[in-house]
């Protein structure tokens, strides 16, 4: 019997009109869910707000009148705005500065291999998962002026006791420290993930070449942190500018108006006193003084960022 051999000639599919489209198509019907999402709930907020700005209206009333720029001359020429932007600036260098400074320096002190430091690390993390809301009630206890917390261990040590939220010189610095005590862990935590990519090998060599503690530091590892640094920075900048729920909490924008930040004028004066017209005035003029800083900052600052 003849041995008869067979080759198997493996089949190729040829794509068709419609399988090529519809590879075309769905990358856009897989994102399309998500995108209309962002455009209702993002995207429309912002340019209805934006139409707002330019009306007089009550929010009680279904009658908007057309005013132009009367809203934003009046909040330019409102002594309370500009405090407002003051006191939200201020907030801003204090939360960011403080926020990263201290985080750089725990993650420094943090970054071993022994077991205990995991520890230590949970328990600075632990305040960034707890809601706003919660922890300025806890240290509204911790720095009442007559009862506190904070004032008992100043007496300890001879101090005189603060005023704390009550004072109109330190209330705005108690915001802040208690928002840097809630941010420093999650930064803590971004500057340990970039020191931990920093390799070894970097350190040991400068070690060899006689380069000191400092010297590594700033000439290796400082340098090599920069694309932290600066995602940390670009997004605490717009979240400090964005603060409400721990001043709407601990001193609703008091004493005297001392806390009062452009997100609690926008509240105020959209909610409490219903003028939507200036409130959307300033809630432009927010939007429109982060997407400046934001592409300031990638204009310039990136400029010294080192991603090798």
């Amino acid at each position: 019997m003849a041995n008869i051999s067979t080759s198997v000639q493996p089949r190729i599919s040829v794509p068709t009109r419609t399988s090529i489209r519809l590879r075309k198509v769905l990358p856009y019907l897989l994102i399309a869910p998500s995108l209309a999402v962002f455009l209702v709930f993002d995207i429309w907020p912002i340019i209805y707000s934006f139409y707002l700005s330019f009306m007089k209206w009550n929010l009680l009333s279904p009658k908007k009148t057309f005013v132009g720029l009367d809203n934003y001359i009046t909040i330019f020429t409102s002594e309370e705005f500009l405090k407002a932007l003051w006191h939200t600036v201020v907030f801003t260098i204090g939360r960011v500065g403080g926020s990263l400074t201290f985080a750089l320096l725990l993650a420094l002190l943090l970054n071993t291999q022994k077991r205990w430091v995991s520890w230590v690390q949970a328990s600075i993390f632990s305040p960034h998962v707890v809601s706003m809301v919660s922890i300025s009630m806890l240290w509204l206890w911790l720095m009442d002026p007559n009862h506190g917390l904070l004032n008992y261990l100043l007496s300890l040590v001879g101090l005189p006791p603060s005023r704390w939220l009550a004072g109109v010189d330190t209330a705005l610095l108690s915001v802040i420290i208690v928002t840097v005590w809630k941010a420093i862990g999650y930064d803590m935590v971004i500057f340990l993930s970039g020191l931990q990519a920093i390799p070894e090998e970097l350190h040991e060599a400068a070690k060899i070449d006689g380069a000191n503690s400092f010297q590594r530091f700033w000439k290796i590892t400082f340098p090599l942190l920069s694309p932290t640094t600066f995602f940390l920075t670009v997004t605490s900048i717009i979240a400090s500018f964005q603060v409400f729920d721990s001043v709407r909490v601990m001193t609703g924008g008091g004493p005297v108006d001392a806390t009062t930040v452009l997100v609690f004028y926008i509240y105020q004066h959209g909610f409490r006193f219903y003028k939507i017209g200036q409130a959307t005035a300033a809630s432009t003029v927010l939007f429109l003084i982060i997407l400046i800083l934001t592409v300031l900052q990638f204009k310039y600052a990136e400029k010294k960022v080192h991603y090798d």
